[in-house]
């Protein structure tokens, strides 16, 4: 347009004015074609980032529902594990493994007994051990070192108790097994229908699962994994002879038909000893390098004439190790 514009507006007389005038209006017909044209591209351009903006929105709306439908589906998987039981081990597994000390327990995992049994499917591995010797700890340990080894396999999976006998009212048998089924069935990507149709049931009849209906779920939960590994820590201290006998009744049926691999502690009960007569068996005490390695990574802690001594710290450790006899516990405690 620009071309048709008339620049000299000093000009004043009529036909000056005149002239101007249709020089805006004679516009060539090359001239309208080039013009119509950039405005076909801008409205074509136009048009493009309308409809790709459009298209942006749309997906956007669309993920957003999207994660909304997962959040909620997140959500009622959340309560319906929770539904399963309120019982949560990982807060007291992360505060076991702060008690050790770095590289102990290193001869349990070393040991063929364990490596049999993490390489060989519905095995049991027996640990028991005098009070104190430090089996809780060495739990922690082997669950730490199987969810680390087979962490990116998704196939296999780790599930472990910690029974006390401060908690007997709390760890029946059904809240026992239920955490167990908790444990495996959250580990899967999305909640399996035989766990949603065990809330719907007793949900409908406004009851609590049966030992049954959670040992039936668990196997059904089970079946679904290559590997399965459960631990159960301080079997003694589980709730009462009648609870300990009927959950490892349970869990024998789930070994043998899921090939479960099971590790137990306990103290060295005869009625306990006797279940377990016939499976490899590794009896836990403090281990003199465990010590060894407890006291060098506290030796900073120790008065100076200690510290600056070597002579000492080795008699020190020496009867340290003598007194200690194969009770963690009364080291920690003499320490």
């Amino acid at each position: 347009m620009g071309k048709y514009t008339e620049l000299e507006s000093q000009q004043t007389d009529i036909g000056r004015k005149l002239k101007r005038a249709w020089k805006r209006l004679s516009l060539e017909l090359e001239d309208i074609r080039n013009l119509q044209n950039r405005v076909n591209d801008n409205i074509t351009l136009l048009n493009a980032f309308t409809l790709q903006q459009t298209r942006d929105d749309t997906a956007k709306l669309v993920q957003y529902q999207e994660d909304q439908k997962q959040r909620a589906m997140n959500q009622e998987q959340q309560a319906i594990l929770d539904w399963l039981t309120s019982a949560d081990y990982s807060p007291q597994q992360n505060n076991f493994l702060k008690e050790r000390q770095a590289g102990t327990g290193q001869w349990l995992l070393d040991s063929s007994q364990f490596n049999n049994w993490v390489e060989t499917t519905k095995q049991t591995l027996f640990c028991p051990g005098i009070p104190g010797a430090g089996k809780t700890i060495l739990t922690s340990v082997v669950v730490e070192e199987l969810s680390t080894r087979f962490h990116n396999d998704s196939s296999i999976v780790v599930a472990y108790i910690y029974c006390n006998f401060k908690r007997q009212i709390e760890q029946t048998l059904e809240n026992l097994l239920a955490s167990l089924l908790k444990q495996l069935a959250q580990s899967r990507p999305s909640l399996l229908e035989s766990v949603k149709s065990l809330h719907d049931r007793c949900r409908a009849r406004k009851a609590q699962p049966s030992v049954d209906d959670i040992s039936s779920v668990l196997q059904s939960v089970a079946a679904e994994y290559l590997r399965v590994f459960i631990l159960i820590d301080a079997l003694d201290e589980c709730r009462a002879h009648d609870c300990r006998t009927q959950m490892l009744s349970k869990l024998s049926d789930l070994q043998n038909k899921c090939g479960t691999n099971l590790f137990i502690t306990s103290r060295s009960i005869p009625e306990i000893i006797e279940k377990f007569k016939q499976d490899p068996s590794l009896e836990i005490r403090a281990n003199e390098h465990d010590v060894w390695r407890y006291i060098n990574g506290h030796i900073s802690h120790l008065p100076s004439c200690v510290r600056n001594s070597p002579d000492l710290q080795q008699e020190i450790k020496t009867r340290i190790v003598k007194a200690v006899d194969g009770m963690y516990v009364s080291f920690r405690t003499l320490y």
